[in-house]
């Protein structure tokens, strides 16, 4: 599958500011990279690359008052098309896991694991542990909550969802993450980019998506509360504790957001796009 994906986002700067940007393909997909993977600026500024805690590769710069725009365009040869699923998939004893995922264990700014704790022992508790207990914490986080772009908060946390029944892609994720999390099982939130591939096409303008991750059988899985189907051509970005990790911009300081477009193609061959642009 031949993908196309990019970004063009612009900000009002009042004042120099310092940033953090979360903008790239995540390292794990740069093999299948056919064009360079590169933040650039208009004006052209020093840009700088490393590699956080969380091992996605971020992008620091430092930007004059005024206005700047972050933008790219690159191509992917994506190796793996479609959500991989394994219904034979375990749990594994929190003793038994490797030191870096029990992170993925504790409450974080938006999973209130300790609030939701007997939540989801009430919920799913007595259910058979393993890949099924994890679709069916997916498929209740799907059923309860209604999306809306209007119901989004910046503020709002895994039990402000369970409470209030709405939210939008991230919000989806927190809540099934928090009820994860409160069964043992490590869950990591996820960012990057999913076009509307074999599915009827939105009505809303692309955007930047939300999912999560399991660690089941010794790996991660990956996990859709929002949409709770498998999808095509999904390309992570970034993953983390919850969005607080993976904001696709951080200003030390004011930047004002102007314009924001998103673009996810399927390319059958370049130059010629079989999917969604927005």
């Amino acid at each position: 599958m031949h993908v196309r994906l990019g970004y063009d986002i612009r900000f009002d700067i009042p004042v120099p500011v310092a940033l953090i940007a979360l903008l790239h393909v995540h390292p794990s997909r740069d093999g299948e990279l056919l064009l360079p993977d590169t933040l650039r600026t208009d004006p052209a500024l020093h840009v700088r690359e490393y590699i956080d805690s969380f091992g996605n590769r971020c992008s620091r710069l430092y930007a004059p008052a005024g206005t700047l725009r972050l933008f790219n365009t690159t191509e992917l040869r994506l190796g793996r098309v479609e959500d991989e699923a394994d219904g034979r998939a375990q749990e594994m004893p929190v003793q038994d896991l490797p030191d870096e995922v029990l992170q993925f264990l504790l409450n974080s700014r938006y999973c209130e694991v300790d609030r939701m704790s007997a939540i989801a022992a009430d919920l799913f508790g007595a259910m058979t542990p393993g890949w099924s207990r994890v679709q069916a914490v997916i498929s209740y986080v799907h059923r309860i909550v209604q999306f809306g772009y209007s119901f989004a908060r910046s503020t709002k946390t895994a039990l402000d969802v369970y409470t209030e029944r709405t939210g939008v892609c991230r919000d989806f994720q927190h809540l099934a993450i928090t009820l994860c999390r409160a069964l043992n099982i490590p869950a990591r939130y996820a960012t990057g980019y999913l076009g509307d591939f074999g599915v009827p096409r939105s009505s809303s303008p692309m955007d930047f998506s939300a999912w999560f991750e399991v660690y089941l059988s010794g790996r991660w899985w990956t996990c859709d509360a929002r949409h709770n189907r498998p999808r095509l051509g999904r390309v992570l970005m970034a993953t983390g504790r919850d969005a607080s990790d993976v904001a696709l911009t951080t200003s030390f300081g004011i930047a004002r957001l102007t314009h924001f477009t998103v673009i996810s193609d399927w390319l059958d061959e370049p130059g010629r796009s079989l999917g969604n642009t927005a």
